[in-house]
């Protein structure tokens, strides 16, 4: 059976303004419009525009909707308060990564309390049969997959103050990192968000899918003057491998835990029972295995996904989970997995790249950091 392929509300801009498309979790998305290089720089140095609607957006309601979220995700939901975002990880009954999310709790014009869970476009299917047994013993509160509804566009960079503070009033504009409004944008709903997924300042916005083209035009037309850029997938990926940011199907996955992954930062076990809490608290006794590390590499070849890491006497020792040359730094980077004993900051190591080796120093994560 052939699965169809959805387009976004932004789909007919981004083919009309020389979008590269392709299909990505089930959506045809933009991978380039000007070139990934270019598209990066812009949104280092100046403002991006990213179409993000594939991503899931789930809505629950009621009452209890803070206890089911504190019963499925790893970071604590019941001392969250109206405004805040919290990064976390919906783990399996083993410790295994199911996928990492932002939790968000809102509240609506009229007072009503509410949360949002953002949550990767290609595990959203597995993800809501996975919590279907939870959300029966919860028969009193409204979940509700408004993906398709909504639209999420991100604006990153430097200037995406200066580009939001002409389109959203200042109580919006004025969130702290990690924080969130409802609100709106010329009179029309939208959700603020002092998040992203580059390593620059910026927002995210959660906008009805009718309203997503209009609101798409109005950054662009408020941006000219800031150097605005519409921005791909690939420029995306680029961006959050320069800020030592996961990416599920390649840092994470099932058969990874958070410690390994080095979030353990996003694990509250004490007091509290959610699944895998039993599997993690026993990881937590030991060291992990292996770490995920940064790997800056020697050369012009960068190293990518499943490429062979070895110690100096040619031991295989882990491999490449992502790789790209940094338009920033203008060296090869990647993250691996390595085991523990080799994960020193500052060592050598080796890596295969299409039969030859090249040298690898290990970094401290993220490679990027911006300056304010």
């Amino acid at each position: 059976m052939t699965t169809q392929i959805k387009r976004t509300a932004l789909h007919d801009w981004h083919a009309a303004h020389g979008g590269r498309m392709a299909p990505f979790a089930g959506y045809q998305m933009p991978i380039q419009y000007s070139g990934i290089v270019a598209e990066h720089t812009a949104t280092r140095q100046d403002v991006g525009l990213f179409d993000i609607s594939h991503m899931g957006r789930l809505r629950f309601d009621g009452p209890r909707a803070d206890q089911l979220l504190d019963r499925l995700l790893t970071r604590r939901v019941l001392d969250m308060e109206p405004g805040q975002v919290r990064y976390s990880l919906m783990c399996d009954e083993g410790g295994g990564i199911l996928d990492d999310v932002l939790v968000s709790c809102l509240e609506s014009p009229s007072g009503k309390i509410y949360f949002l869970l953002v949550v990767n476009a290609s595990n959203k299917e597995k993800l809501l049969g996975w919590m279907s047994p939870y959300l029966a013993e919860f028969p009193d509160v409204e979940f509700h997959d408004v993906t398709d509804s909504t639209a999420m566009i991100a604006i990153q960079g430097p200037k995406s103050v200066e580009l939001c503070k002409k389109l959203i009033p200042p109580s919006a504009l004025n969130l702290g990192y990690y924080k969130a409004k409802v609100t709106d944008q010329m009179s029309k709903p939208c959700i603020v968000s002092r998040t992203g997924y580059t390593g620059e300042d910026g927002f995210e916005w959660i906008v009805r899918a009718e309203d997503a083209p209009r609101v798409w035009e109005n950054l662009m037309l408020a941006g000219r003057a800031l150097g605005v850029s519409p921005v791909g997938l690939g420029a995306r990926d680029t961006l959050r491998l320069e800020a030592g940011m996961p990416l599920y199907g390649h840092e994470l996955d099932e058969t990874i835990d958070p410690y390994t992954a080095g979030l353990g930062f996003a694990v509250q076990s004490k007091e509290r029972q959610f699944s895998g809490r039993d599997a993690l608290v026993e990881r937590n006794k030991n060291e992990p295995a292996k770490k995920r590390v940064g790997l800056v590499l020697e050369g012009r070849r960068a190293a990518r996904e499943q490429a062979e890491c070895y110690d100096q006497d040619g031991k295989l020792i882990g491999r490449v989970t992502s790789g790209t040359f940094s338009p920033t730094m203008q060296v090869p980077i990647s993250m691996a997995y390595i085991d523990a004993e080799y994960a020193q900051v500052g060592s050598q190591i080796q890596v295969d790249i299409r039969g030859s080796k090249a040298i690898a120093t290990i970094r401290q994560l993220p490679f990027y950091k911006r300056s304010t």
